[in-house]
């Protein structure tokens, strides 16, 4: 591994969690009503493990909204955004020498999808305010979200063909090229190519953390589809096939946890809606799971709790945020 630079994994002591909280002006304007218990009770629980920072565009509105968390645990702070998916146009922080960069990746709505402007400008004026503190911010030159990720901090990276090879990314790098150039930016050794695998309804072109992540560095959670006729079941097999041969830096088997998976979700026009359980978060001393009012949601935390002894499992009920398509760990992004 490049010892000068290292990605922590998601279990490593964190500083604070960001939110960007939903407004009439994104596209949660219809359901709002619907979304902003959903985030209320997110970041409640948070406050319960670590500090939260809250991205607003009226910040009174917000602290009323959130009078019940401890105001030492609290930032808000007002700045324009599209959107709230904090995980994908947040800042990722690296070590360098032992030191703190914030990388301030390219947002460009997954993919050229959804107007991106306001959330691409986030991280770095919540930089130059000392809001998101490191010792310096970098910029790759990369399109790439935080969702499109994960890392076991042992120079590994695990993520999916699918999205990081969209065309509407980085159509100028091959596969080979972006993999150097993500080797480089994050000091690996190695990266994990994921070929398989989608969510009905999902935007993000497959995103890694809605379908199987690193728990700690020899253990994944994925997610296993039981049903024959469901649409998923052969493209999650072939990704469960995949996994079974990858292998840690000593060439030994992960441990892989299959995670169940949820009965179908649709919205009110019928379309289905991308549920899952592996949209989970890590925090201090926690980690918060996405339940949707489903019979499959029991099983899961039962499962997560084996995963996690030494940790809270907090269930969040995120059935109104799939409604725009995410989940619990797209709703953040964390900071060490």
């Amino acid at each position: 591994m490049n010892q000068r630079r290292r990605l922590p994994a998601e279990w490593e002591p964190q500083t604070l969690i960001q939110f960007t909280f939903p407004h009439e002006d994104s596209d949660w304007a219809e359901y709002l009503d619907q979304v902003v218990p959903c985030f209320v009770e997110m970041i409640e629980a948070v406050c319960r493990f670590e500090n939260v920072l809250v991205v607003c565009k009226e910040v009174e509105t917000v602290k009323n909204l959130l009078a019940a968390c401890p105001p030492e645990k609290l930032t808000l702070v007002e700045a324009p955004s599209n959107d709230t998916w904090a995980r994908d146009h947040g800042g990722i922080t690296i070590f360098e020498d032992g030191k703190k960069i914030l990388l301030d990746f390219m947002f460009n709505g997954w993919g050229l999808k959804f107007a991106s402007d306001k959330d691409n400008l986030l991280t770095e004026r919540l930089f130059k305010k000392g809001i998101l503190k490191a010792g310096r911010l970098e910029k790759p030159g990369l399109v790439l979200e935080g969702g499109a990720i994960e890392s076991d901090s042992r120079g590994t990276l695990l993520t999916t063909s699918e999205c990081m090879l969209s065309p509407n990314r980085n159509p100028h790098l091959s596969k080979k090229q972006l993999e150097n150039r993500l080797k480089k930016i994050f000091g690996l050794d190695r990266v994990l190519w994921l070929d398989y695998g989608f969510l009905a309804g999902d935007d993000t072109d497959s995103h890694i953390d809605t379908l199987a992540r690193f728990c700690d560095a020899r253990t994944i959670a994925y997610v296993q589809c039981g049903n024959p006729k469901d649409i998923h079941y052969e493209a999650l097999k072939r990704m469960e096939a995949q996994l079974k041969t990858f292998t840690d830096p000593e060439g030994i088997p992960y441990r892989l946890i299959p995670l169940p998976f949820p009965d179908a979700c649709f919205d009110e026009s019928g379309d289905r809606l991308p549920a899952t359980y592996a949209n989970f978060l890590i925090l201090n001393g926690a980690v918060l799971v996405p339940v949707y009012n489903v019979p499959q949601d029991a099983a899961a935390l039962k499962i997560l709790r084996n995963v996690f002894p030494d940790r809270k499992i907090v269930s969040i009920d995120c059935r109104a945020l799939i409604l725009q398509h995410g989940s619990l760990h797209c709703a953040t992004m964390q900071y060490y």
